[in-house]
């Protein structure tokens, strides 16, 4: 399993006119937690597309447990659970303090320029086996 964690504050332009944040927000944040969990482990996804390999969602999903509100600090866990071979999986949890707020998970594949789905590149794959191994 890897994880990391990332802040973000819940910026005004990201809130329905109550001041709760609007359910399409999440999705960035789960991106940010995505490229951040990848970056801290020495795999850019910057690097990764410019090598021809893209990472289109398959899937996604969402509990919303309680609101987010404008200006709140909040907390984007991500957690990769199982080495990716043809799809990556991820899980997020958004967190104000210790409070759970919503759940949420993304499917994506790997895929070429063309739209061909593609295993991962030699040095994903060799990356995340360091990783894999490292935490057994």
């Amino acid at each position: 399993m890897i994880q990391s964690s990332v802040q973000i504050t819940v910026r005004y332009a990201e809130t329905d006119m109550m001041g709760i944040v609007y359910h399409g927000s999440y999705l960035p944040w789960f991106e940010v937690g995505r490229t951040t969990l990848l970056k801290e482990n020495g795999l850019s996804y910057r690097a990764l597309e410019a090598a021809g390999y893209l990472l289109p969602v398959l899937e996604l999903s969402a509990k919303f447990i309680r609101p987010a509100l404008y200006d709140d600090v909040l907390t984007v866990v991500t957690t990769l659970s199982e080495k990716p071979i043809l799809r990556i999986q991820l899980s997020y949890e958004v967190l104000r303090g210790e409070e759970l707020l919503v759940t949420g998970q993304t499917t994506h594949a790997f895929i070429d320029r063309e739209g061909r789905p593609v295993r991962p590149p030699p040095n994903f794959t060799d990356r995340m086996n360091e990783l894999f191994s490292s935490r057994q």
